[in-house]
């Protein structure tokens, strides 16, 4: 799925896009977090396939297995 993303510092700063387009991975991940179907984001932006959203949420994931953050402190349950 990996074939579908590009990362191009001429586009979108560098930041992961569906390749072809200046959608940003980010903006995907952004819709399916606020709820939006797949057929609403597609709706949204005419130039990806279902195929391009599934590459998406693949890549943010495999991202989040590349990546831990530190939980933050403010957000700890008190013991």
């Amino acid at each position: 799925m990996f074939d579908r993303i590009a990362l191009d510092p001429n586009v979108c700063h560098g930041k992961a896009c569906i390749k072809g387009t200046r959608v940003m991975v980010s903006i995907i991940v952004d819709c399916m977090a606020d709820g939006m179907t797949v057929q609403k984001i597609l709706a949204s932006y005419p130039s990806l396939t279902e195929k391009d959203i599934r590459a998406a949420l693949e890549y943010a994931a495999a991202l989040t297995r590349e990546q831990v953050f530190p939980y933050p402190p403010h957000l700890k349950k008190a013991v």
